[in-house]
């Protein structure tokens, strides 16, 4: 089956769902593979912007300044937009967003192909000719942090929760297949572990059955980050999904391939791993800069009596005059929570404050397996866009690496599709 071609190399062409920052988007140009992202998808502003920032570079608004404001005003009332990720934006806080911030989530959407809301896609949107279709679907429904609030309804059907989100890639899937639109060539699933438990077991086992049905071959993994050259200790499902249709032949050979070459195995995932980081290369220590100042007061909270307890049961990275290589937690939506991912020692002589900070947004980044730069591009245009609120905070920043996901994973198991693409699909 072919590729796109472009100056005469095989693209591999990728829609991400629910694609938040672009962790997809960042392996594959790790890899330094000729690939073409098709379209996004997600309905987080924040998102929005911070993808097309980083993966775009600045946001190219006067390429659209004849688009009049009653015009973008028109185009963004027609999708699904979401000012947290969590549930839809109602009508009076996207009145109060400014101008400027409308301008600049419209050209975002517009650069970077984003469908915006999974629930307005529909099978025929998709192109014909895709290799590669992942979804993080949301994982608040399947967490254990949910079970433990009492939210134990996972990704049941009837459910109509975050994490069922993941029956809307079934309907996509389903409509394509009906529509005679060529199902995507390999699927890439993320998600809590927890989604493997006995749990959920059924509803992931009927997920499973539906993409057999329509023709594809699924291997799971439970991956770990620490084990692919990163200082984090994040642990997750992922689920690689192969159209294969009724190719028996196929089906053993990637039998015998997931065998041989299984991501679990420690000699395998060092294999797979293109690079090796160390704590020493996260943390942002100099504060004669001033950025990584700013960003360390920002992550100073104040001394209270449950940031007493938070400083005795989590882990001293840095405590004054030495790194503590270790594995630090898995990076969440939040860090000023116990347990957390990490405390540094910092004293910036402020009255009320703590004599020690959290991971930084940028610190976060890192950890999650972007670049410095990438961060910076993030930020680099960040309007006003409620009186006195900036889109991009320090606390959504945080919550974007925490939702993301680990770019040196992704990237090892983009390295497996590659193989199984040169060695068994296309032979």
């Amino acid at each position: 089956m072919e590729s796109g071609i472009q100056n005469g190399k095989i693209m591999f062409r990728v829609i991400e769902t629910f694609s938040g920052i672009g962790a997809q988007a960042k392996a594959l140009e790790r890899m330094n593979i000729e690939f073409e992202i098709v379209n996004t998808c997600d309905w987080d502003i924040g998102a929005i912007v911070a993808y097309c920032q980083i993966h775009n570079g600045n946001i190219p608004i006067d390429k659209y300044k004849d688009v009049s404001e009653a015009e973008i005003n028109e185009f963004l009332s027609e999708k699904t937009l979401s000012s947290d990720g969590k549930k839809p934006m109602n009508t009076r806080t996207y009145k109060n967003l400014s101008a400027e911030a409308k301008r600049l989530i419209y050209t975002a959407i517009r650069e970077t192909k984003n469908y915006v809301s999974i629930t307005d896609v529909k099978g025929t949107d998709i192109d014909n000719n895709i290799d590669l279709l992942t979804y993080s679907f949301p994982c608040q429904d399947l967490s254990m942090c949910g079970y433990w609030h009492g939210n134990k309804s996972g990704i049941s059907k009837d459910a109509h929760n975050r994490s069922g989100m993941l029956w809307e890639i079934e309907r996509i899937l389903k409509e394509m297949h009906s529509s005679n639109i060529r199902l995507p060539r390999f699927l890439v699933m993320e998600n809590v572990t927890n989604i493997l438990s006995s749990t959920h077991k059924k509803d992931f086992d009927d997920w499973k059955n539906t993409l057999n049905n329509l023709g594809y071959f699924n291997h799971i993994y439970r991956l770990n980050a620490k084990n692919f050259g990163v200082p984090q200790k994040r642990e997750r499902a992922y689920m690689i999904s192969i159209l294969i249709d009724d190719d028996y032949l196929k089906y053993m050979q990637l039998i015998r391939f997931f065998d041989e070459n299984n991501l679990e195995r420690e000699e395998v995932s060092k294999k797979y791993s293109n690079r090796l980081f160390k704590l020493k290369d996260v943390l942002k220590l100099d504060y004669s800069n001033e950025k990584y100042k700013k960003e360390a007061d920002l992550n100073q909270p104040n001394d209270t009596a449950s940031r007493k307890k938070i400083r005795l049961e989590n882990d001293m990275l840095y405590d004054g005059k030495s790194i503590n290589e270790i594995y630090v937690n898995t990076v969440t939506t939040k860090q000023d929570r116990n347990p957390n991912s990490g405390l540094i020692t910092y004293k910036n002589g402020k009255q009320g404050k703590t004599k020690w900070r959290y991971l930084t947004p940028r610190e976060c980044f890192i950890l999650m397996g972007f670049d410095e730069e990438d961060y910076d591009r993030a930020i680099s245009n960040n309007p006003v866009c409620w009186t006195g609120k900036k889109l991009l905070t320090n606390e959504k920043m945080i919550r974007m690496a925490g939702n993301s996901i680990c770019v040196d994973v992704l990237a090892a198991i983009f390295k497996q599709i590659l193989e199984i693409r040169d060695e068994i699909y296309e032979t």
